[in-house]
């Protein structure tokens, strides 16, 4: 059977990889994610570590990594106010090659008029996920002198676009003649203080219009237990799909480093000692990770994962298999068409994918934001 006649794929548009898919009625979106945890299955997705590059191709074979592994691919904003290709530019190619991408908009670099801009454009390429983050400060990048802007932040963001979604309008009351449909996502972070109140701020994102929430990375599986506890208490977990933030560390120095370095991540000793007493700590980062997923996979109120392997992309498969957490289901992949839009743009059509390219990518950056 050839690629253009092999039969279509669970949650694919039969015209086309690049098309949307048919609306629902309830659903906020046209995307794939959405449908994945409204059937309540557990959700997966990842994080594209974005290019210093105009080249697609860069693009493609980053994304390739994460090919029936993820429901959703994570395109970030100037991550650590450093900057990369654009979310709504790597968006933009991912939607051509079918993937269900999720865009980070960070309130950093643009005012709400910019904003409300790319949320049309976006939608109009086919995005369906909106992640919506206040961003790091400038001083945490390599471009300190940049200036920032903060018109918003992730819950005025957050308001803005549902009013924009629900209501068909512009904050300057301007109707819109199609509303953007997008699911609407923001981030939690259960691990930095005050503790207590973590909880309380995710119901004020709920509030705002938060539908799917992706943490910080966890490593400390009792504190995240006890902050879904809260949760849970306070009625959350029925109104909004959590997925937990997850990623192995490459070795004790590196998960040294990103606690100290790094606002937000809590890397509990008992995970750098055991790090540290390992043969072969790349390895055993990634086990942990492993470890981590197979905990809080079962915990109540917990619908999928977050997988943030920096510059250890090529581990996401290794990771999601052997932690189980699919359970049988293949997500969405890519299948090459003479038909697709994309085999027009790529070049050569689909390679291998070198895996130098992931590994050695961004050395200086720090981890993706956080809310």
């Amino acid at each position: 059977m050839t690629a253009d006649t092999a039969a279509v794929q669970h949650d694919e548009h039969p015209a086309g990889v690049d098309r949307p898919l048919e609306p629902v009625e309830g659903y906020s979106s046209r995307g794939r994610l959405e449908r994945v945890l409204r059937r309540g299955e557990f959700a997966v997705t990842a994080e594209l570590n974005p290019p210093d590059s105009a080249d697609p191709q860069d693009v493609y074979d980053r994304a390739r990594v994460f090919d029936g592994w993820v429901d959703g691919i994570n395109a970030v904003d100037a991550s650590g106010a450093n900057c990369h290709m654009s979310s709504v530019g790597i968006c933009s190619l991912l939607t051509r090659m079918g993937y269900a991408a999720i865009m980070q908009i960070a309130c950093r670099d643009r005012n709400r008029i910019a904003i409300q801009g790319d949320v049309l454009g976006a939608a109009a390429m086919g995005v369906s996920n909106i992640l919506c983050l206040t961003g790091d400060g400038v001083q945490a990048g390599d471009q300190p002198g940049a200036k920032p802007v903060f018109d918003l932040d992730s819950m005025s963001l957050l308001e803005t676009i549902r009013i924009m979604r629900d209501n068909g309008k512009l904050l300057s009351g301007r109707k819109l003649t199609s509303p953007p449909c997008v699911f609407l996502g923001a981030a939690v972070n259960p691990f930095a203080p005050p503790y207590d109140f973590r909880p309380y701020h995710l119901g004020k994102k709920i509030e705002a219009g938060a539908q799917f929430v992706q943490t910080q990375y966890c490593f400390d599986v009792p504190m995240f237990r006890s902050f879904m506890q809260k949760a849970r208490d306070l009625g959350h977990t029925e109104k909004i799909f959590l997925l937990v933030g997850v990623g192995p560390l490459a070795s004790a120095k590196t998960a040294r480093w990103i606690r100290t370095n790094v606002p937000g991540i809590h890397i509990p000793d008992a995970v750098i000692k055991r790090l540290e007493g390992a043969q072969d700590q790349k390895k055993e980062g990634k086990q942990i990770c492993i470890d981590i997923i197979n905990e809080v996979k079962e915990i109540e109120g917990v619908s999928g994962i977050h997988v943030m392997a920096y510059r250890q992309e090529e581990y996401v498969a290794e990771i999601v298999d052997e932690s189980g957490v699919l359970k049988g289901r293949r997500p969405w992949v890519r299948q090459a068409r003479s038909t697709d839009p994309i085999e027009r743009i790529e070049r050569g059509g689909v390679t291998d994918i070198p895996a130098e390219l992931v590994k050695s990518a961004h050395p200086s950056d720090p981890p993706p934001d956080g809310a």
